[in-house]
């Protein structure tokens, strides 16, 4: 009889889990400041929100910090900051959580989609250099999964041809690009602190810029409260109420919560690394299956490792399908799931749907041409699905439960023949539009 769980043999994984994944680790100083914002009742306020603000940024060595409601919120703020309006084009990565981006379509800009690097799965560098256009104005990077973004290349495109840098961090709180913070390289930068993000607040978002007119326009478009602070001038003429007509202060609570992660967060993200480089040392050499981790000796780290992926090589397993493989792995107990986002470039709201009724697609709208397909199809983007897996987020280290994890792996690789007779393939749906990884 097979060895394989998924043909009847034991569990590879027998331990209990117990708070190998829990997260994030509440602590008795997380529940009194909690509980003291909500007995002052001042969860609206901002005290506590500028403090962590402050604390925020100097963990980057950045001037300004602003606590936004979400991630999404923060980065928002961060297209308004730069000035994207009617017309303006941003290159974004397909592969991303549509938070990415989205926001750029209410302020009436134009998203125009790059490929991916199949290794970091970052936006790639060259591709983003074939779609400037006269109407570019920004490149929002994503720091995905966790893997920081070539930003030598990336900053050199955009020196060259006068361009912005938003970055986004959602996924790499903590995370060094060779040996420096990610988040400090762009013109602005966003974050998201949702429960399941690395550094969690609850939910909430947080942008940070050395830019002084950057943070004064993001102040005056979501945080009216706040407008007495402002000291441009045109911006100071016209304080009151919120450009944007959002509201998008961060609640005090999450504000209360940041400050003690702040304190907390780099010993947990050590220990997060440690975990999750043990369990990559444990599969090192076999086929069919890569780290995600940058180059050993780069510099380059992969912070807390938010939802990291495996890299799968088919063709090294005798053509064994992506999800015949993640099926059996799930099956000795080993938490593995094939895809990731999919590829934003395809979805209907990018293509066709009229949100604002303009008369015309949304992405297009305030656009002189039609950009959707601009230079052609996306490869690795589109086929990036049957590539990828997402693998257990270990939250602390404990030798003996991750190697079971990893034998989990091990074993189905060690045996794939014996699933090959009944493999279904692949379906077309693999991944998911609203992939947040929590």
């Amino acid at each position: 009889m097979s060895k394989l769980a998924i043909f009847g043999g034991e569990k590879a994984v027998k331990s209990e889990m117990k708070d190998m994944f829990k997260w994030s680790r509440v602590t008795k100083e997380m529940e009194e400041g909690i509980l003291e914002v909500l007995k002052a009742g001042s969860m609206s306020n901002t005290d506590l929100t500028r403090k962590f603000e402050r604390g925020f940024a100097d963990w980057h060595g950045m001037k300004y910090g602003l606590g936004c409601n979400t991630g999404t919120a923060a980065l928002h703020c961060a297209f308004f900051g730069i000035g994207i309006g009617k017309g303006d084009e941003i290159i974004c990565p397909s592969i991303t959580y549509w938070a990415s981006c989205l926001p750029v379509l209410s302020l009436g800009g134009t998203v125009v989609f790059a490929d991916i690097d199949p290794e970091s799965l970052c936006i790639d560098p060259a591709d983003v250099e074939k779609r400037i256009s006269e109407r570019t104005k920004a490149i929002l990077v994503v720091h995905y999964c966790g893997r920081p973004a070539d930003m030598d290349r990336l900053t050199a495109v955009a020196r060259k041809h006068n361009l912005k840098i938003v970055e986004d961090v959602s996924h790499a709180h903590g995370a060094l690009y060779k040996g420096r913070l990610v988040g400090t390289f762009g013109e602005v930068s966003a974050f998201s602190c949702m429960s399941g993000k690395s550094f969690a607040t609850g939910e909430g978002g947080v942008m940070i810029t050395n830019d002084k007119e950057i943070y004064e326009r993001a102040v005056v478009f979501g945080h009216y409260e706040r407008h007495p602070e402002l000291t441009i001038p045109y911006l100071k003429g016209g304080a009151g109420l919120p450009w944007g007509g959002y509201k998008y202060r961060m609640h005090q609570m999450s504000s209360a919560v940041g400050l003690v992660q702040l304190k907390k967060y780099p010993s947990e993200m050590a220990e997060i690394d440690r975990a999750m480089n043990y369990y990559w040392d444990n599969l090192e050499g076999l086929p069919g299956i890569r780290s995600p981790r940058p180059p050993e000796g780069s510099g380059s780290t992969m912070g807390g490792w938010y939802s990291s992926m495996g890299h799968y090589k088919s063709e090294e397993l005798d053509g064994l399908s992506i999800t015949r493989f993640c099926e059996a792995v799930r099956a000795e107990g080993g938490g593995i799931s094939p895809g990731c986002n999919m590829a934003l470039h395809l979805h209907p709201l990018l293509n066709t749907i009229d949100v604002y009724n303009d008369g015309s697609p949304t992405v297009i709208a305030n656009s002189k041409k039609d950009i959707r397909g601009f230079g052609g199809p996306l490869p690795v983007s589109e086929g990036i699905q049957s590539k990828v897996f997402k693998v257990p987020s270990f939250k602390r280290y404990n030798a003996r439960v991750i190697k079971e994890y990893a034998n989990a792996l091990r074993r189905v690789i060690e045996d794939h023949k014996e699933l090959l007779k009944d493999d279904p393939g692949n379906p077309d749906d693999l991944g998911s539009w609203n992939l947040s990884f929590r």
